[in-house]
């Protein structure tokens, strides 16, 4: 793999993390994310989409033209948002019912629709590719590391399991919208200390 390659598959990961870093997405990122398991679900979801879209747009992008590239883009994008709801509907129903508007949501996800435009409509599928799966893979795990910090200090359980015990002292608010706010805020002033002191 070349430098350009390498760095289109990690840039999503931590310089350029949707969440983290660029603040893109929040309405799933703080609505969804009251468990690990609901995180790593909509993280998921989004990176299906995220590849499939890229790479369909930048085969398809020569033959789109200009006035019509976002109706295009977001018409392509909605194909695959409804393939991944009609398979979550039949096959992951617990989760479809968590996760809500959200899923439909994904259409207009501004890390879908931005990587569309910024990215898959000026490069090769293989470089889309490879751009979709460094940043879906970076949401997916801000999502999920979200979602756990809030369930283990807001339930006292991980991905499902309660390790803290029924009669455990818990923190209620961080499974709450003003928890979202909190964690999220925590979350970001670390991992920018940590970017910051890898670069010093």
């Amino acid at each position: 793999m070349d430098k350009t390659s390498f760095q289109n598959l990690t840039r999503g990961l931590i310089k350029e993390n949707p969440t983290f870093v660029m603040l893109l997405g929040m309405c799933p990122t703080l609505g969804v994310t009251t468990s690990a398991i609901n995180g790593l679900g909509m993280g998921i979801a989004t990176l299906f989409v995220l590849i499939l879209s890229n790479m369909a747009i930048a085969a398809v992008k020569n033959f789109i033209p200009d006035k019509v590239r976002i109706p295009c883009f977001i018409v392509i994008i909605a194909t695959f948002v409804t393939v991944v709801e009609l398979v979550m509907s039949a096959y992951l129903p617990g989760l479809y019912a968590a996760l809500g508007i959200f899923i439909p949501l994904i259409v207009v996800n501004c890390i879908i629709l931005g990587r569309a435009e910024a990215f898959a409509s000026k490069n090769t599928v293989f470089q889309s590719f490879l751009d979709a799966v460094g940043m879906g893979a970076g949401f997916t795990l801000s999502l999920t590391t979200l979602g756990l910090v809030r369930e283990i200090l807001g339930a006292g359980s991980a991905f499902g399991w309660n390790f803290a015990g029924s009669d455990a002292n818990t923190m209620l608010l961080f499974i709450m919208p003003p928890g979202a706010f909190l964690a999220l805020a925590g979350l970001i002033i670390l991992f920018n200390k940590f970017i910051k002191r890898s670069a010093d």
